[in-house]
């Protein structure tokens, strides 16, 4: 029996998470034939877990500074991305609101966003070969065609009848990993590579440069620092479950190197909460980070009120279980209370600089985001192309570039600009 060539396209985008999805709709409004391979049952599917379900989809305002990588991030936002980010959302249908700097869509339903996307992608008449997993890639020079190899379903997938999305996609899943599978061929002019996090088998499979990857955005694992506060060593377990607003400092030997100011959940564990996941960046094992409950008062400032406040409640000693009621959560209030030893000065100490010794990241399995990834040395930031050994024409976008950022919709908005930039240079390469 002959065998069946290959199909060919301009474009193939290596994963339809955002950033994949992004590139592919851009590439094919240029004009090039584009495909997305994508090794789960479906495309954008991490995309329904962004923003708790809600899919937070950027930020009103896209500083460089929120990034791992300041300079690269500029060159690859671009000068005015919010403008180009509202055009691009616009363009696929999606309404945007604003929460505290934060933007949703309109339906504050990540699946809404996804679904948008897909549809738009029909629209542009990108294919979608999905549940289909990249195993081998060659460049071949004389005719300027990657020849890639996929593992796929020998037949396609079939679910029983579901009560929701998400039972459907459970379904489809466990029918995929008991499916029979053969090869397919397949071939393009050049490649986008948007794997998400997890870019190591690609990296290898294109003999390109790899950073080790490691989870970041998620809760520190801390215990109470020895020092003046003098908390003790079941502080975290009694404060477990409580949420308070304040301020974190990384300090390093002795340094103050970052602040900010956000709701901290307190963990049996350590800290969690946004704040604590943007420090999640940053941290090195035995940094202290230090809490400041009452951020917006100096601590002479928080000295005077509290002995102002005992002409209202009374004195205050190591055994006011209640002295802090309706100022601070009990538990914490009782925590600052052994802490102040009986001394609105020390009272005072103790909740500007609650100090705790960090041990690392934990819960990673939720982590947001994973830093790590290509290399910038690897990339040309003005149109994400990789420095091929083959010389093949080869692109990157999204998390599989060595680029993370904080909490509030940077990251989202990294994968989407990333992925229109990249698209937009394939598309351009190819059809010149």
């Amino acid at each position: 029996m002959a065998r069946t060539a290959p199909a060919t396209y301009d474009v193939i985008v290596i994963g339809g998470g955002a950033s994949g999805l992004a590139a592919a709709l851009t590439s094919a409004r240029a004009g090039a034939r584009t495909a997305i391979v994508e090794c789960d049952v479906d495309c954008g599917l991490p995309i329904l877990a962004t923003g708790n379900g809600r899919c937070n989809l950027s930020n009103e305002r896209l500083r460089p500074a929120r990034y791992r990588h300041p300079v690269i991030a500029r060159a690859v936002l671009g000068e005015h991305p919010e403008e180009a980010l509202a055009a691009w959302f616009d363009s696929v249908g999606i309404w945007t609101t604003n929460d505290e700097g934060r933007l949703y869509p309109m339906s504050k339903r990540a699946e809404s966003v996804r679904d948008a996307l897909l549809a738009a992608c029909e629209r542009a008449d990108v294919a979608k070969l999905c549940a289909h997993r990249l195993i081998h890639a060659a460049w071949n020079a004389e005719d300027g065609l990657w020849k890639l190899e996929t593992l796929a379903p020998a037949a396609a997938l079939h679910a029983p009848r579901a009560r929701d999305e998400h039972a459907r996609l459970r379904a489809l899943r466990r029918a995929l990993a008991q499916a029979p599978m053969h090869a397919t061929l397949l071939q393009a002019r050049a490649i986008v590579l948007a794997p998400g996090g997890a870019s190591e088998a690609l990296c290898q499979v294109f003999d390109i440069p790899h950073l080790e990857e490691r989870p970041v955005l998620c809760p520190i694992a801390c215990q109470p620092a020895s020092g003046e506060a003098g908390l003790e060593p079941d502080a975290l377990a009694r404060l477990d479950g409580v949420r308070a607003g304040a301020r974190l400092t990384l300090v390093r030997g002795g340094t103050p190197l970052w602040s900010e100011d956000g709701e901290v959940l307190f963990r049996a564990y350590g800290l969690s909460g946004i704040a604590a996941f943007n420090l999640s960046r940053r941290i090195e094992r035995d940094d202290i980070i230090e809490i400041d409950l009452f951020p917006t008062l100096s601590e002479d400032e928080l000295r005077e009120r509290l002995r102002a406040r005992i002409q209202v409640v009374g004195r205050l000693e190591r055994k006011s279980v209640h002295w802090f009621d309706g100022v601070l959560a009990p538990a914490l209030g009782r925590i600052v209370t052994l802490a102040g030893e009986g001394s609105t000065g020390k009272a005072a100490r103790a909740a500007k600089r609650l100090a705790f010794r960090a041990r690392g990241v934990t819960e990673t399995k939720s982590a947001q985001v994973r830093c790590g990834g290509i290399p910038f040395s690897a990339v040309d930031a003005e149109t994400l192309r990789l420095k091929c050994a083959s010389g093949g024409v080869l692109f990157a976008c999204g998390e599989a570039l060595d680029m993370d950022a904080d909490c509030g919709g940077f990251n989202l908005a990294w994968a989407w600009l990333s992925g229109l930039r990249a698209g937009a240079a394939a598309a351009r390469e190819v059809t010149s």
